[in-house]
Protein backbone atom coordinates (compact mmCIF):
# COMPACT_ATOMS: atom_id res chain seq x y z
CA UNK A 1 0.00 0.00 0.00
CA UNK A 2 1.47 3.38 -0.24
CA UNK A 3 2.82 5.51 2.23
CA UNK A 4 1.58 8.50 0.75
CA UNK A 5 -1.39 9.37 3.47
CA UNK A 6 -3.25 10.99 0.44
CA UNK A 7 -3.61 8.17 -0.97
CA UNK A 8 -7.21 6.52 -1.01
CA UNK A 9 -5.72 3.36 -0.53
CA UNK A 10 -3.37 4.35 2.65
CA UNK A 11 -5.54 2.77 5.67
CA UNK A 12 -5.88 -0.69 4.17
CA UNK A 13 -1.88 -0.50 5.92
CA UNK A 14 -3.71 -1.19 8.75
CA UNK A 15 -4.20 -5.09 9.16
CA UNK A 16 -6.87 -4.44 11.67
CA UNK A 17 -8.75 -1.97 9.23
CA UNK A 18 -7.97 -4.38 6.20
CA UNK A 19 -9.58 -7.09 8.33
CA UNK A 20 -12.58 -4.75 8.60
CA UNK A 21 -13.13 -3.03 5.45
CA UNK A 22 -12.63 -6.61 3.88
CA UNK A 23 -15.77 -7.98 5.68
CA UNK A 24 -17.56 -5.18 5.03
CA UNK A 25 -17.61 -5.56 1.48
CA UNK A 26 -19.60 -8.85 1.92
CA UNK A 27 -21.67 -7.14 4.07
CA UNK A 28 -22.46 -4.32 1.44
CA UNK A 29 -23.09 -6.50 -1.42
CA UNK A 30 -25.42 -8.26 0.86
CA UNK A 31 -27.75 -5.31 2.18
CA UNK A 32 -27.70 -3.87 -1.40
CA UNK A 33 -28.84 -7.27 -3.05
CA UNK A 34 -31.69 -6.99 0.05
CA UNK A 35 -32.71 -3.56 -0.54
CA UNK A 36 -33.23 -4.61 -4.40
CA UNK A 37 -35.55 -7.34 -3.46
CA UNK A 38 -36.98 -5.29 -1.17
CA UNK A 39 -37.88 -2.54 -3.25
CA UNK A 40 -38.98 -4.69 -6.13
CA UNK A 41 -40.71 -7.20 -3.85
CA UNK A 42 -42.65 -3.75 -2.82
CA UNK A 43 -43.71 -3.09 -6.10
CA UNK A 44 -44.65 -6.67 -7.03
CA UNK A 45 -46.91 -6.04 -3.42
CA UNK A 46 -48.75 -3.15 -4.31
CA UNK A 47 -49.28 -0.37 -6.85
CA UNK A 48 -49.08 2.65 -4.39
CA UNK A 49 -45.59 4.68 -4.84
CA UNK A 50 -45.80 5.88 -1.14
CA UNK A 51 -45.48 2.47 0.06
CA UNK A 52 -42.47 1.66 -2.52
CA UNK A 53 -40.97 5.01 -1.05
CA UNK A 54 -41.60 3.69 2.50
CA UNK A 55 -38.85 1.25 1.87
CA UNK A 56 -36.06 3.68 1.98
CA UNK A 57 -38.00 5.73 4.92
CA UNK A 58 -38.40 2.01 6.92
CA UNK A 59 -34.55 1.54 6.84
CA UNK A 60 -33.24 5.06 7.69
CA UNK A 61 -36.40 6.18 10.22
CA UNK A 62 -34.80 3.90 13.05
CA UNK A 63 -31.26 5.58 12.75
CA UNK A 64 -33.17 8.71 13.17
CA UNK A 65 -34.68 7.51 16.23
CA UNK A 66 -32.33 5.65 18.28
CA UNK A 67 -29.04 6.72 17.22
CA UNK A 68 -28.45 8.75 19.94
CA UNK A 69 -28.91 6.14 22.49
CA UNK A 70 -26.78 3.73 20.22
CA UNK A 71 -23.90 6.35 20.53
CA UNK A 72 -23.95 6.73 24.30
CA UNK A 73 -23.87 2.81 24.65
CA UNK A 74 -20.55 3.51 21.65
CA UNK A 75 -18.79 5.83 24.36
CA UNK A 76 -19.96 3.37 27.34
CA UNK A 77 -19.08 -0.06 26.39
CA UNK A 78 -16.37 -1.90 24.64
CA UNK A 79 -17.52 -0.91 20.81
CA UNK A 80 -16.44 -4.57 19.62
CA UNK A 81 -18.79 -6.45 21.47
CA UNK A 82 -21.83 -3.96 20.69
CA UNK A 83 -21.11 -4.33 16.78
CA UNK A 84 -21.24 -8.25 17.23
CA UNK A 85 -24.64 -7.66 19.11
CA UNK A 86 -26.06 -5.83 16.20
CA UNK A 87 -24.33 -7.86 13.68
CA UNK A 88 -26.23 -10.84 15.09
CA UNK A 89 -29.30 -9.23 15.80
CA UNK A 90 -29.86 -8.07 11.99
CA UNK A 91 -28.58 -12.31 11.16
CA UNK A 92 -31.34 -13.40 12.65
CA UNK A 93 -33.63 -10.83 11.48
CA UNK A 94 -32.42 -11.44 7.90
CA UNK A 95 -32.72 -15.54 8.05
CA UNK A 96 -36.66 -14.79 9.55
CA UNK A 97 -37.37 -12.37 6.72
CA UNK A 98 -35.73 -14.90 3.95
CA UNK A 99 -38.48 -17.85 5.49
CA UNK A 100 -41.47 -15.64 5.11
CA UNK A 101 -40.23 -15.17 1.72
CA UNK A 102 -40.10 -18.40 0.86
CA UNK A 103 -43.26 -19.61 2.06
CA UNK A 104 -45.22 -16.52 0.63
CA UNK A 105 -45.79 -15.09 3.79
CA UNK A 106 -45.31 -11.46 3.09
CA UNK A 107 -47.42 -8.59 2.37
CA UNK A 108 -46.30 -4.49 2.39
CA UNK A 109 -46.54 -3.81 6.09
CA UNK A 110 -44.91 -6.89 7.53
CA UNK A 111 -42.03 -6.47 4.74
CA UNK A 112 -41.73 -2.52 6.06
CA UNK A 113 -41.77 -4.09 9.85
CA UNK A 114 -38.81 -6.61 8.40
CA UNK A 115 -36.51 -3.42 7.02
CA UNK A 116 -37.17 -1.55 9.78
CA UNK A 117 -35.81 -4.42 12.33
CA UNK A 118 -33.03 -4.38 10.35
CA UNK A 119 -32.49 -0.32 10.55
CA UNK A 120 -32.87 -1.05 14.38
CA UNK A 121 -29.57 -3.32 13.78
CA UNK A 122 -28.08 -0.78 11.62
CA UNK A 123 -29.02 1.89 14.26
CA UNK A 124 -26.91 0.07 16.81
CA UNK A 125 -23.80 -0.43 14.45
CA UNK A 126 -23.00 2.43 13.10
CA UNK A 127 -22.12 4.76 16.01
CA UNK A 128 -20.13 2.07 17.10
CA UNK A 129 -18.65 1.39 13.67
CA UNK A 130 -17.98 4.86 12.66
CA UNK A 131 -16.30 5.83 16.44
CA UNK A 132 -14.24 3.01 15.55
CA UNK A 133 -12.39 4.50 12.74
CA UNK A 134 -9.77 6.07 15.65
CA UNK A 135 -8.80 2.60 17.13
CA UNK A 136 -8.01 1.01 13.28
CA UNK A 137 -6.03 4.13 11.52
CA UNK A 138 -4.06 6.92 12.87
CA UNK A 139 -5.53 10.95 12.61
CA UNK A 140 -3.96 11.57 9.48
CA UNK A 141 -5.35 8.41 7.88
CA UNK A 142 -8.72 9.28 8.83
CA UNK A 143 -10.51 11.17 6.35
CA UNK A 144 -9.00 8.19 3.86
CA UNK A 145 -10.66 5.57 5.77
CA UNK A 146 -14.01 7.83 6.16
CA UNK A 147 -13.92 7.57 1.93
CA UNK A 148 -12.66 3.73 1.89
CA UNK A 149 -15.84 3.08 4.27
CA UNK A 150 -17.88 4.74 1.56
CA UNK A 151 -16.38 3.43 -1.33
CA UNK A 152 -17.03 -0.09 0.03
CA UNK A 153 -20.63 0.24 -0.22
CA UNK A 154 -20.43 2.00 -3.46
CA UNK A 155 -18.13 -0.55 -4.86
CA UNK A 156 -20.53 -3.00 -3.90
CA UNK A 157 -23.69 -1.10 -5.60
CA UNK A 158 -21.97 -1.20 -8.48
CA UNK A 159 -22.63 -4.86 -8.88
CA UNK A 160 -24.89 -5.65 -5.94
CA UNK A 161 -27.92 -4.15 -7.48
CA UNK A 162 -27.11 -5.74 -10.80
CA UNK A 163 -27.01 -8.82 -8.98
CA UNK A 164 -29.79 -9.00 -6.94
CA UNK A 165 -31.67 -7.80 -9.75
CA UNK A 166 -30.83 -10.81 -11.50
CA UNK A 167 -31.36 -12.89 -8.23
CA UNK A 168 -34.96 -11.55 -8.08
CA UNK A 169 -35.43 -12.04 -11.57
CA UNK A 170 -34.58 -15.76 -11.44
CA UNK A 171 -34.75 -17.36 -7.99
CA UNK A 172 -37.06 -14.38 -6.28
CA UNK A 173 -36.64 -12.01 -2.87
CA UNK A 174 -36.04 -14.76 -0.84
CA UNK A 175 -33.22 -16.04 -2.42
CA UNK A 176 -31.24 -12.16 -1.94
CA UNK A 177 -32.55 -12.16 1.24
CA UNK A 178 -30.74 -15.95 2.12
CA UNK A 179 -27.94 -14.10 0.76
CA UNK A 180 -28.25 -10.77 3.25
CA UNK A 181 -28.14 -13.00 6.00
CA UNK A 182 -25.41 -15.03 5.14
CA UNK A 183 -22.77 -11.94 4.42
CA UNK A 184 -23.34 -10.81 8.35
CA UNK A 185 -21.88 -14.33 9.01
CA UNK A 186 -18.93 -12.70 7.26
CA UNK A 187 -18.67 -9.44 9.87
CA UNK A 188 -19.25 -11.76 13.20
CA UNK A 189 -16.14 -13.65 12.00
CA UNK A 190 -13.99 -10.34 11.75
CA UNK A 191 -15.22 -8.74 15.10
CA UNK A 192 -14.91 -11.78 16.39
CA UNK A 193 -10.87 -11.94 15.10
CA UNK A 194 -10.04 -8.04 15.72
CA UNK A 195 -8.64 -7.38 18.91
CA UNK A 196 -9.64 -3.87 19.79
CA UNK A 197 -7.12 -2.00 22.18
CA UNK A 198 -8.76 -1.61 25.68
CA UNK A 199 -9.73 2.37 26.13
CA UNK A 200 -8.74 3.01 29.69
CA UNK A 201 -12.22 4.44 31.84
CA UNK A 202 -10.91 5.53 35.22
CA UNK A 203 -14.42 6.88 35.57
CA UNK A 204 -18.02 4.40 35.97
CA UNK A 205 -19.80 4.49 32.51
CA UNK A 206 -22.39 7.31 32.97
CA UNK A 207 -26.23 6.09 32.39
CA UNK A 208 -27.76 6.32 29.52
CA UNK A 209 -30.25 9.24 29.85
CA UNK A 210 -27.32 11.02 30.91
CA UNK A 211 -25.43 9.88 28.47
CA UNK A 212 -27.77 11.16 25.99
CA UNK A 213 -28.21 14.62 27.46
CA UNK A 214 -24.45 15.50 27.78
CA UNK A 215 -23.89 14.43 23.69
CA UNK A 216 -27.31 16.58 23.31
CA UNK A 217 -25.41 19.20 25.25
CA UNK A 218 -21.77 18.79 23.57
CA UNK A 219 -23.40 18.82 20.00
CA UNK A 220 -25.70 21.92 20.61
CA UNK A 221 -23.62 23.99 21.79
CA UNK A 222 -20.56 23.44 19.41
CA UNK A 223 -20.67 26.16 16.45
CA UNK A 224 -18.49 23.57 14.21
CA UNK A 225 -20.88 20.85 14.89
CA UNK A 226 -24.45 22.37 14.22
CA UNK A 227 -22.90 23.74 11.40
CA UNK A 228 -22.00 20.44 9.50
CA UNK A 229 -25.41 18.44 10.66
CA UNK A 230 -27.46 21.47 9.66
CA UNK A 231 -26.46 21.00 6.19
CA UNK A 232 -26.22 16.94 6.12
CA UNK A 233 -29.86 17.09 7.66
CA UNK A 234 -30.78 19.31 4.35
CA UNK A 235 -28.56 17.20 1.87
CA UNK A 236 -30.18 13.68 2.95
CA UNK A 237 -33.47 15.46 2.94
CA UNK A 238 -32.80 16.32 -0.42
CA UNK A 239 -30.71 13.91 -2.12
CA UNK A 240 -32.86 10.67 -1.24
CA UNK A 241 -35.38 11.99 -3.45
CA UNK A 242 -33.64 9.87 -6.41
CA UNK A 243 -32.95 6.97 -4.50
CA UNK A 244 -36.39 6.96 -3.14
CA UNK A 245 -38.23 6.91 -6.48
CA UNK A 246 -35.37 5.20 -8.29
CA UNK A 247 -37.70 1.67 -8.55
CA UNK A 248 -40.30 4.26 -9.81
CA UNK A 249 -38.34 5.75 -12.30
CA UNK A 250 -37.09 2.62 -13.65
CA UNK A 251 -41.01 0.73 -13.73
CA UNK A 252 -42.88 3.81 -14.73
CA UNK A 253 -40.73 6.23 -16.64
CA UNK A 254 -37.96 3.52 -18.65
CA UNK A 255 -40.29 0.66 -18.67
CA UNK A 256 -37.73 -1.75 -16.90
CA UNK A 257 -38.08 -4.76 -14.46
CA UNK A 258 -35.79 -5.86 -11.85
CA UNK A 259 -32.46 -5.83 -13.92
CA UNK A 260 -32.65 -2.54 -15.21
CA UNK A 261 -33.23 -1.23 -11.67
CA UNK A 262 -30.10 -2.88 -10.95
CA UNK A 263 -27.86 -1.62 -13.51
CA UNK A 264 -28.93 1.85 -12.73
CA UNK A 265 -28.03 1.18 -9.18
CA UNK A 266 -25.07 -0.16 -10.21
CA UNK A 267 -23.99 2.67 -12.41
CA UNK A 268 -24.89 5.32 -9.17
CA UNK A 269 -22.29 2.70 -7.37
CA UNK A 270 -19.47 3.44 -10.19
CA UNK A 271 -19.89 7.19 -10.03
CA UNK A 272 -19.90 7.08 -6.17
CA UNK A 273 -15.73 4.90 -6.46
CA UNK A 274 -15.22 7.71 -8.47
CA UNK A 275 -15.79 9.94 -6.13
CA UNK A 276 -14.35 8.36 -3.80
CA UNK A 277 -10.93 7.96 -5.58
CA UNK A 278 -10.65 11.35 -6.37
CA UNK A 279 -11.77 12.40 -2.89
CA UNK A 280 -7.87 12.97 -2.38
CA UNK A 281 -6.91 15.12 -5.15
CA UNK A 282 -10.07 17.10 -4.60
CA UNK A 283 -8.87 17.57 -0.87
CA UNK A 284 -5.78 18.45 -2.24
CA UNK A 285 -6.85 21.51 -4.14
CA UNK A 286 -10.44 23.08 -2.73
CA UNK A 287 -11.58 23.69 0.49
CA UNK A 288 -14.16 21.59 2.35
CA UNK A 289 -16.93 24.04 2.01
CA UNK A 290 -16.13 24.13 -1.90
CA UNK A 291 -16.82 20.06 -1.93
CA UNK A 292 -19.76 20.44 -0.11
CA UNK A 293 -20.99 23.22 -2.31
CA UNK A 294 -20.09 21.47 -5.39
CA UNK A 295 -21.60 17.86 -3.87
CA UNK A 296 -25.08 20.14 -3.87
CA UNK A 297 -24.53 21.46 -7.30
CA UNK A 298 -23.34 18.50 -8.84
CA UNK A 299 -26.58 15.71 -6.89
CA UNK A 300 -28.87 18.30 -8.34
CA UNK A 301 -27.72 18.59 -11.82
CA UNK A 302 -27.92 14.63 -11.45
CA UNK A 303 -31.02 14.44 -10.35
CA UNK A 304 -32.55 17.23 -12.89
CA UNK A 305 -31.18 15.10 -15.55
CA UNK A 306 -32.65 11.66 -14.52
CA UNK A 307 -35.93 13.48 -13.89
CA UNK A 308 -35.90 14.32 -17.69
CA UNK A 309 -34.69 11.00 -18.71
CA UNK A 310 -37.25 8.82 -21.20
CA UNK A 311 -34.31 6.23 -21.74
CA UNK A 312 -31.81 4.35 -19.73
CA UNK A 313 -28.99 6.24 -21.77
CA UNK A 314 -29.95 9.69 -20.73
CA UNK A 315 -30.07 8.85 -16.94
CA UNK A 316 -26.71 6.91 -16.47
CA UNK A 317 -24.74 10.69 -16.56
CA UNK A 318 -27.21 12.06 -13.98
CA UNK A 319 -26.78 8.95 -12.16
CA UNK A 320 -23.06 8.64 -12.57
CA UNK A 321 -22.66 12.53 -11.36
CA UNK A 322 -25.27 11.54 -8.10
CA UNK A 323 -23.05 8.77 -7.47
CA UNK A 324 -20.17 10.83 -6.94
CA UNK A 325 -21.47 13.53 -5.53
CA UNK A 326 -23.11 11.56 -2.96
CA UNK A 327 -19.50 10.38 -1.81
CA UNK A 328 -18.11 13.56 -1.79
CA UNK A 329 -20.72 15.22 0.68
CA UNK A 330 -21.65 12.58 2.77
CA UNK A 331 -17.98 11.64 3.56
CA UNK A 332 -16.91 14.97 4.51
CA UNK A 333 -19.92 15.72 6.48
CA UNK A 334 -19.01 12.59 8.22
CA UNK A 335 -15.28 13.01 8.63
CA UNK A 336 -16.05 16.72 9.88
CA UNK A 337 -18.02 15.48 12.57
CA UNK A 338 -15.04 13.22 13.88
CA UNK A 339 -12.78 16.22 13.33
CA UNK A 340 -14.85 18.42 15.42
CA UNK A 341 -15.40 16.18 18.69
CA UNK A 342 -13.57 14.54 21.44
CA UNK A 343 -12.84 11.33 21.38
CA UNK A 344 -15.38 10.95 24.55
CA UNK A 345 -18.07 11.88 22.96
CA UNK A 346 -17.14 10.66 19.32
CA UNK A 347 -19.41 7.91 19.27
CA UNK A 348 -22.88 10.48 20.35
CA UNK A 349 -21.68 13.32 17.87
CA UNK A 350 -22.03 10.40 15.01
CA UNK A 351 -24.93 9.58 16.11
CA UNK A 352 -26.32 12.49 16.55
CA UNK A 353 -25.39 12.95 12.96
CA UNK A 354 -26.26 9.89 11.16
CA UNK A 355 -29.95 10.91 12.68
CA UNK A 356 -29.99 14.09 11.15
CA UNK A 357 -28.62 12.94 8.17
CA UNK A 358 -30.95 9.40 8.35
CA UNK A 359 -33.80 11.37 9.67
CA UNK A 360 -33.49 14.02 6.57
CA UNK A 361 -34.01 10.92 4.50
CA UNK A 362 -36.46 9.49 5.71
CA UNK A 363 -38.78 12.58 6.07
CA UNK A 364 -37.60 13.40 2.39
CA UNK A 365 -38.59 9.61 1.32
CA UNK A 366 -42.07 10.61 2.41
CA UNK A 367 -42.30 14.02 1.06
CA UNK A 368 -40.86 13.08 -2.16
CA UNK A 369 -42.70 9.99 -2.44
CA UNK A 370 -46.56 11.97 -1.65
CA UNK A 371 -45.30 14.69 -4.61
CA UNK A 372 -44.78 11.61 -6.90
CA UNK A 373 -48.48 10.24 -6.42
CA UNK A 374 -50.15 13.53 -5.73
CA UNK A 375 -48.31 15.42 -9.11
CA UNK A 376 -46.04 13.33 -10.74
CA UNK A 377 -42.18 11.59 -10.73
CA UNK A 378 -40.77 14.00 -12.61
CA UNK A 379 -41.90 17.11 -10.16
CA UNK A 380 -40.89 15.16 -7.09
CA UNK A 381 -37.46 15.07 -8.56
CA UNK A 382 -37.58 18.78 -9.78
CA UNK A 383 -38.52 19.98 -6.93
CA UNK A 384 -35.71 17.99 -4.80
CA UNK A 385 -32.87 19.19 -7.15
CA UNK A 386 -34.16 23.08 -6.39
CA UNK A 387 -34.11 22.03 -2.64
CA UNK A 388 -30.79 20.95 -3.14
CA UNK A 389 -29.67 24.66 -4.96
CA UNK A 390 -30.70 26.20 -2.01
CA UNK A 391 -28.80 23.86 0.17
CA UNK A 392 -25.78 25.01 -1.59
CA UNK A 393 -26.52 28.90 -1.75
CA UNK A 394 -26.75 28.17 2.15
CA UNK A 395 -22.56 27.79 2.40
CA UNK A 396 -22.80 31.58 1.75
CA UNK A 397 -23.65 32.19 4.83
CA UNK A 398 -23.21 29.06 7.03
CA UNK A 399 -20.01 27.53 5.85
CA UNK A 400 -18.27 24.17 6.79
CA UNK A 401 -15.59 25.04 9.52
CA UNK A 402 -12.21 24.24 8.49
CA UNK A 403 -11.10 22.02 11.19
CA UNK A 404 -7.50 21.19 10.25
CA UNK A 405 -5.45 22.83 13.08
CA UNK A 406 -8.46 21.91 16.05
CA UNK A 407 -6.73 19.72 18.54
CA UNK A 408 -8.98 17.83 20.36
CA UNK A 409 -7.08 15.22 22.54
CA UNK A 410 -7.44 15.34 26.08
CA UNK A 411 -5.63 18.43 27.71
CA UNK A 412 -4.78 15.99 30.34
CA UNK A 413 -3.69 19.23 32.77
CA UNK A 414 -6.57 17.67 35.80
CA UNK A 415 -5.10 16.58 38.98
CA UNK A 416 -7.60 15.51 41.14
CA UNK A 417 -7.56 17.10 44.54
CA UNK A 418 -6.55 15.43 47.43
CA UNK A 419 -9.66 15.79 50.10
CA UNK A 420 -9.83 15.25 53.61
CA UNK A 421 -13.86 14.54 53.46
CA UNK A 422 -14.37 11.06 52.56
CA UNK A 423 -16.67 11.24 49.25
CA UNK A 424 -18.35 8.81 46.97
CA UNK A 425 -18.52 9.05 43.47
CA UNK A 426 -22.13 9.95 43.78
CA UNK A 427 -21.88 12.94 46.85
CA UNK A 428 -23.27 15.82 45.94
CA UNK A 429 -24.05 18.52 44.59
CA UNK A 430 -20.69 19.97 44.22
CA UNK A 431 -19.95 23.52 43.77
CA UNK A 432 -16.60 25.30 42.65
CA UNK A 433 -15.51 28.51 42.76
CA UNK A 434 -12.80 30.01 41.14
CA UNK A 435 -11.40 33.43 42.52
CA UNK A 436 -9.92 36.11 39.10
CA UNK A 437 -8.02 38.97 40.31
CA UNK A 438 -8.10 41.24 37.00
CA UNK A 439 -6.62 44.90 36.63
CA UNK A 440 -9.50 47.54 35.31
CA UNK A 441 -7.91 47.56 31.55
CA UNK A 442 -7.99 43.92 31.42
CA UNK A 443 -11.95 43.69 31.82
CA UNK A 444 -12.96 43.30 28.95
CA UNK A 445 -10.82 40.98 27.59
CA UNK A 446 -11.57 39.04 30.28
CA UNK A 447 -15.24 39.23 29.90
CA UNK A 448 -14.39 38.20 25.83
CA UNK A 449 -12.55 34.99 27.03
CA UNK A 450 -15.23 34.10 29.94
CA UNK A 451 -18.16 34.13 27.50
CA UNK A 452 -16.06 31.61 25.43
CA UNK A 453 -15.41 29.82 28.57
CA UNK A 454 -18.94 29.58 29.46
CA UNK A 455 -20.08 27.96 26.85
CA UNK A 456 -16.79 25.16 27.42
CA UNK A 457 -17.96 24.46 30.54
CA UNK A 458 -21.66 24.07 30.00
CA UNK A 459 -20.87 21.92 27.13
CA UNK A 460 -19.06 19.62 29.13
CA UNK A 461 -21.09 19.57 31.82
CA UNK A 462 -21.61 22.38 34.24
CA UNK A 463 -24.53 23.68 35.38
CA UNK A 464 -25.85 26.79 36.56
CA UNK A 465 -22.13 28.71 35.42
CA UNK A 466 -22.35 32.33 36.65
CA UNK A 467 -19.44 35.27 36.99
CA UNK A 468 -19.85 37.30 39.86
CA UNK A 469 -18.22 40.82 40.85
CA UNK A 470 -17.02 41.68 44.12
CA UNK A 471 -18.74 45.35 45.13
CA UNK A 472 -16.01 45.94 47.86
CA UNK A 473 -12.99 45.32 45.61
CA UNK A 474 -14.50 45.06 41.87
CA UNK A 475 -11.24 43.83 41.11
CA UNK A 476 -11.96 40.70 42.49
CA UNK A 477 -14.45 38.34 39.92
CA UNK A 478 -15.70 34.69 40.76
CA UNK A 479 -16.19 32.15 38.38
CA UNK A 480 -18.72 29.29 39.80
CA UNK A 481 -20.46 26.45 38.52
CA UNK A 482 -22.17 23.35 39.89
CA UNK A 483 -21.72 19.40 39.15
CA UNK A 484 -24.40 17.20 40.53
CA UNK A 485 -22.31 14.58 41.99
CA UNK A 486 -18.24 14.46 42.74
CA UNK A 487 -17.84 11.49 39.32
CA UNK A 488 -19.98 14.27 37.45
CA UNK A 489 -17.01 17.32 38.39
CA UNK A 490 -14.68 14.44 37.44
CA UNK A 491 -15.28 13.77 33.95
CA UNK A 492 -16.30 17.76 33.70
CA UNK A 493 -12.60 18.44 34.15
CA UNK A 494 -11.09 15.61 32.36
CA UNK A 495 -13.26 16.23 29.46
CA UNK A 496 -11.46 19.22 29.05
CA UNK A 497 -9.37 19.32 25.54
CA UNK A 498 -5.85 20.71 24.38
CA UNK A 499 -8.00 23.32 22.26
CA UNK A 500 -10.06 24.47 25.36
CA UNK A 501 -6.51 24.76 27.22
CA UNK A 502 -5.88 27.64 25.27
CA UNK A 503 -8.16 29.53 26.68
CA UNK A 504 -7.07 28.73 30.32
CA UNK A 505 -3.89 29.97 29.17
CA UNK A 506 -5.11 33.40 28.27
CA UNK A 507 -6.70 33.90 31.53
CA UNK A 508 -4.20 33.19 33.05
CA UNK A 509 -2.26 36.07 31.20
CA UNK A 510 -4.57 38.71 32.51
CA UNK A 511 -4.81 37.13 36.68
CA UNK A 512 -3.48 39.62 38.85
CA UNK A 513 -1.54 37.61 42.29
CA UNK A 514 0.99 35.05 43.58
CA UNK A 515 0.03 31.82 41.37
CA UNK A 516 -3.08 30.53 39.94
CA UNK A 517 -6.65 31.68 40.68
CA UNK A 518 -7.60 29.87 43.99
CA UNK A 519 -9.79 27.33 43.04
CA UNK A 520 -12.35 26.08 45.90
CA UNK A 521 -14.51 23.34 45.72
CA UNK A 522 -17.50 22.62 48.19
CA UNK A 523 -20.59 19.75 48.48
CA UNK A 524 -23.49 21.51 49.29
CA UNK A 525 -25.32 20.51 52.66
CA UNK A 526 -28.89 21.22 53.42
CA UNK A 527 -29.19 22.07 57.10
CA UNK A 528 -32.72 23.59 57.12
CA UNK A 529 -36.08 22.17 55.78
CA UNK A 530 -36.60 23.64 52.19
CA UNK A 531 -40.17 24.65 53.12
CA UNK A 532 -38.73 27.09 56.38
CA UNK A 533 -37.15 28.94 53.88
CA UNK A 534 -39.93 29.85 51.19
CA UNK A 535 -40.81 32.88 53.23
CA UNK A 536 -37.61 34.46 52.89
CA UNK A 537 -38.34 34.42 49.13
CA UNK A 538 -40.96 36.48 49.42
CA UNK A 539 -40.97 40.31 48.60
CA UNK A 540 -40.78 42.60 51.65
CA UNK A 541 -43.50 44.55 52.15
Amino acid sequence: MPADSQSPLSPLRHPSFRLIWTATLASNLGSLVQGVGAAWKMAELTPSEGMVALVQASTTLPIMVLAVAAGAIADNFDRRRVMLAAQCFMFAVSVALSLAAWFDLLGPWSLLAFTFLLGLGSALHLPSWQASMRDLVPREDLAAAVTLNSMSFNLMRSVGPALGGVIVASLGAAAAFGLNAVSYLVVIYALFRWRAPVEDRNLPAEKLGSAIRAGLRYVSLSPNLTRVMGRAFLFGLAAVALMALLPLVTRDRLGGGATTFGVMLGVFGLGAIGGALSSPLIRRTASIEAIVTGGFLGFAAGTAVVAMAETLAVAVPGLMLAGACWVLALSHFNVSTQLATPRWVVGRALAIYQTMAFGGMAIGAWIWGWVAEEISIPAALYSAAVLLLAGAALGRVWPMPDLNDVNLDPANRFNVPALRLDLKARSGPIMVMIDWDIPPEKTGAFLALMAERRRFRRRDGARQWALLRDLENPDIWVESYHAATWVDYLRHNHRRTASDAGNWDRLLELHRGPGNPRVHRMIERQTVPLQDDLPLLEPEA
